[in-house]
């Protein structure tokens, strides 16, 4: 059976972590019993793992080249890996994939984390000790002492919720369309199949579905990426983005984005782009090169956005919200960290989180590429905004971790007044000073209605009590338009009319 993955980047360590993959140069029967007990007990919720047969590996890193196995011997292991998972409490079945990788023949284990956890195995093949539990730590398979045998128990009835059932929902609110064009995408081996595989048979081999074939249900992950509209099943499953050029809101603009999780983010990600990134180029004396710079580096928000899309709380009808005002971006996302990042790692900006809110959410974005690896995310924030000149972004969260904001403010050379060479009127709201500021301002040279509100202390050209002075004194023609039938074209300017002497 193959599995919804790209084994070269499985094995090449570019989707999964270290920590999760477990290298086999041969068939060890005991050991691999174990790390499928333990990817089964999926402790961090992370998502389980995967357990490659036929390369040498050390610390989830591949030794090349890889020896591989022989033909004859992957039937036999697969029959005796049957065998020995029938030894599981309660009876776990890791999917089972030969594959062709260099020319070798191996066994990919995908191991999910359980719904039916904690997970126990013997300790021996060769003589019956009794059994234990084993879970993951550092990337290493270890027998569970007694205060990880509690955190296990207390695991048991806290099953991951993009990981759980949807009672409320049908088999056939799953799109084989969206699941097919994900598998083409990520370059799995299932894809090929998905295209005539009945939709119950690729659900459960994505691991999307479960229960009895009477009552098979989808899981929530599956709703969330392989339906049109996740929001019908989770209210409010959507990025919202408000960009709000004053403090009155005047002129602000929303847009929402819906649609499968990674779809609403990719969309998000090309409007952030599109409209909210703004580039300069600066030149500077006796250097050949140019330095571009950026009000917001791009890498830092696509990674921050990403993050939260991964860590929602989808119980929670709160969208993600991104609000851009003229000196800052947030993004807001519901509720804040897990309890094992203290306050002070917030403060320090040092963020490393030890279990996964949402475990298959974040499985699809890595094998989507949009989101790093384990922990990556805020050296990766950092080090864009390094890079661009940025200051430090402002992580903040309240004592009851109810909400998480992410705050990156605006490059300084985007900061600066760009009319702060003329000088502004503050408090002069006598239309007659109003008119003659704005005639003053106009000696000599065109400017914008949005530079010419600037100047008299208006914080829109939009307000209507300014555009009633301009229309005056247009009316009195002592102003007029560059392009005088179309006041509202881009680029328009307005000029002082030189009065006859």
């Amino acid at each position: 059976m193959a599995i919804p993955i790209n084994i070269s980047d499985l094995i090449n360590n570019r989707v999964v972590e270290n920590a999760r993959i477990e290298f086999k140069s041969n068939w060890n029967p005991e050991p691999v019993l174990h790390t499928i007990c333990a990817f089964a007990n999926d402790v961090d919720n992370w998502g389980g793992g995967y357990i490659v047969i036929g390369v040498e590996g050390r610390d989830g890193v591949p030794i090349f080249p890889i020896s591989g196995l022989t033909k004859d011997s992957v039937d036999k292991i697969n029959k005796e890996l049957l065998n020995i998972c029938n030894l599981i409490e309660p009876r776990y079945i890791p999917v089972s994939d030969h594959v062709i990788f260099d020319g070798k023949d191996l066994i990919v284990l995908w191991v999910p984390g359980g719904s039916n956890r904690p997970y126990k195995c013997p300790n021996s093949l060769s003589a019956y000790s009794g059994k234990a539990y084993y879970i993951r730590r550092l990337g290493s398979t270890i027998k569970a002492n007694v205060k990880d045998e509690q955190e296990l128990f207390a695991l048991s009835e806290n099953i991951p919720y993009d990981d759980r059932v949807n009672p409320k929902a049908d088999i056939e609110d799953l799109r084989p369309a969206l699941i097919s064009n994900f598998l083409h995408e990520v370059k799995s081996g299932l894809y090929e199949s998905s295209k005539i595989m009945p939709l119950r048979s690729l659900a459960l081999d994505m691991k999307i579905a479960e229960g009895p074939p009477e009552y098979l249900k989808p899981l929530n992950v599956g709703l969330m990426f392989f339906n049109d509209r996740p929001d019908n099943y989770f209210k409010y499953a959507r990025i919202e983005i408000v960009d709000k050029p004053d403090e009155t809101g005047t002129g602000m603009t929303e847009k929402l984005f819906i649609g499968p999780v990674d779809r609403q983010l990719r969309d998000a990600l090309v409007y952030i782009q599109n409209y909210i990134i703004k580039e300069k180029v600066v030149k500077y004396p006796n250097v050949a090169e140019a330095e571009r710079i950026y009000n917001y580096p791009y890498a830092a928000v696509e990674e921050a956005l990403s993050n939260a899309v991964h860590h929602k709380d989808y119980q929670i009808p709160e969208p993600i919200t991104v609000t851009v005002t003229p000196d800052k971006l947030d993004i807001l996302s519901l509720p804040g960290p897990d309890r094992s990042i203290s306050d002070e790692n917030i403060k320090s900006l040092k963020m490393i989180a030890t279990r996964y809110r949402n475990r298959r959410i974040g499985e699809f974005l890595k094998e989507l590429h949009l989101v790093e690896g384990r922990n990556t995310g805020i050296p990766a924030i950092l080090r864009a905004l390094e890079n661009n000149g940025s200051a430090l972004p402002v992580f903040e969260t309240d004592s009851e971790r109810s909400y998480f904001r992410v705050t990156f403010y605006i490059h300084s050379a985007f900061a600066e007044d760009k009319t702060k060479d003329i000088p502004k009127i503050k408090k002069r709201r006598k239309k007659s000073d109003v008119k003659a500021a704005l005639l003053d301002a106009l000696s000599g040279r065109a400017l914008s209605a949005q530079e010419l509100a600037a100047i008299v202390g208006y914080t829109t050209h939009r307000s209507g009590a300014f555009f009633r002075i301009i229309n005056e004194l247009i009316a009195e023609k002592q102003i007029a338009y560059i392009l005088p039938d179309k006041p509202n074209a881009p680029g328009q300017k307005i000029y002082r009319v030189q009065m006859p002497e």
